[in-house]
């Protein structure tokens, strides 16, 4: 364990049921944080290779995350300026105040869509190599559906209208340049009703 955090145990305030709680909920949200700080340097390092890519739509509860860090950030502040806690005894709110006012909001400038070198799908990336399978699944806006080897589950990528006729080329010169192999249950859909407009 870090000593920081150890010698935060050893103060009054953690050694509380609370104290405890708040202390695994800084573990969890480590772990979030980690995930997604992970995501986007990823991101970063990719972004180069970007061929058609468009900004997540932010939900309407983001807005909520904001005000969420700043009552963080006051709780930090009196505990430490005012109680006198050390930090490692506001582990589990500094953990949260990061989430919620920096990596959070930080996660959604990573951009999904088509790569060099693979797809960035809703939840994770995926390269050319490891997809399996591919399917279009009709909705308010096209979805890719994206099987890869060692998922156990399948990914999505929802793909803006306007996209979503170069979405179907380059998914083809890919197979072209044998990027993606295909085989079962690879489908791009034969004919489409919204190219013969």
């Amino acid at each position: 364990m870090h000593p920081l955090i150890a010698t935060g145990l050893a103060g009054e305030g953690v050694a509380s049921p609370l104290g405890t709680l708040l202390l695994l909920f800084g573990v969890g949200f480590l772990t979030a944080n980690l995930i997604l700080l992970a995501d986007y340097m990823a991101f970063r390092r990719r972004r180069s290779g970007a061929m058609l890519t468009w900004a997540v739509s932010r939900p309407g509860t983001f807005a909520l995350s904001k005000w969420i860090a700043i009552g963080l950030a006051f709780v930090i502040l009196y505990k430490v300026l005012v109680l006198r806690w050390l930090l490692g005894q506001v582990f589990g709110e500094l953990m949260m105040f990061a989430f919620y006012g920096i990596v959070y909001p930080l996660s959604f400038r990573v951009k999904r869509g088509f790569y060099r070198d693979g797809l960035w799908l809703e939840r994770r990336f995926v390269a050319y190599r490891d997809i399996t399978g591919l399917t279009w699944r009709d909705g308010p806006a096209p979805t890719l559906v994206v099987v890869a080897k060692h998922q156990q589950r399948a990914g999505r990528l929802g793909v803006p209208a306007e996209h979503y006729g170069e979405a179907r080329r380059l998914l083809r010169d890919h197979i072209k340049a044998h990027d993606l192999h295909e085989r079962p249950p690879l489908d791009l859909g034969g004919h489409d009703e919204r190219e013969d407009v």
